[in-house]
């Protein structure tokens, strides 16, 4: 049976994170660098206990201000620390990881830059060799992955929109998020059964993606993820964690 993830950033301050665990297979929870502390993360590793939801880590730029999404330009050093000193942080309250994904601008620059994917693919082997790298189907993240021999599971976007290049479009730009459920839970079928995307200018791109991401912090998250769970489920496609 064809299957499909369905995973959620979540520990970031949202109001839902308890009502999206119950909807999600697989839960990124942020480790106290763009968001969260270990309050948060202790809560959220409980709500994903409870929901039998895959644990996943959601390490970012240290910079709570911008939330993780400006870019900044740091030295390896300073990635594998902060990587290191976030995936410790969570390790105390769950000893093995399902999953790791950067989040925000360190995401996107990792993906285009393979010195920086390489300095951060290595830091989550260190700590966690056996983890999986949730990551674009296509880039400097998967190819750093396959280097290191750490599995990846290549992730779409629900509520974001995509470039011609198969890229994200920038948070900056018009249109760049999704804001209508049935737009969003479209391209949600339209990654899961076709393995395509329609792009912001119209044209329909490859999207081989085994997992697809909502953000916990959106205001409709809870209705768009019941949503594409019901319709994914109606398309006859199993929804469970890799």
């Amino acid at each position: 049976m064809q299957t499909i993830d369905l995973n959620a950033d979540l520990g970031e301050g949202g109001a839902h994170d308890e009502a999206l665990m119950a909807l999600a297979s697989s839960a990124n929870i942020a480790c106290g660098g763009h968001a969260g502390d270990e309050e948060s993360i202790r809560r959220a590793v409980d709500y994903a206990i409870r929901a039998r939801v895959a644990i996943g880590a959601h390490p970012g730029y240290e910079d709570p201000a911008n939330f993780g999404r400006k870019p900044l330009s740091l030295s390896a050093g300073e990635i594998r620390g902060l990587i290191l000193r976030q995936l410790e942080r969570f390790l105390r309250f769950h000893p093995r990881l399902h999953h790791v994904k950067p989040h925000g601008a360190l995401y996107n620059q990792s993906n285009q830059d393979e010195a920086l994917a390489e300095t951060l693919v290595a830091a989550i082997a260190e700590i966690q060799p056996f983890t999986i790298l949730y990551c674009p189907p296509r880039g400097a993240l998967a190819k750093a992955a396959a280097t290191m021999k750490l599995v990846t599971c290549a992730e779409g976007f629900i509520d974001r929109r995509y470039q011609e290049d198969g890229n994200l479009c920038p948070r900056a730009e018009d249109r760049a998020l999704i804001e209508n459920n049935d737009e969003a839970v479209a391209q949600a079928l339209g990654i899961a059964i076709h393995r395509t995307v329609r792009s912001l200018g119209g044209a329909i791109i490859p999207m081989e993606a085994r997992t697809l991401c909502i953000h916990g912090m959106s205001p409709h998250a809870v209705d768009l993820l019941r949503l594409t769970r019901s319709s994914i489920h109606r398309a006859g496609i199993e929804i469970m964690a890799p």
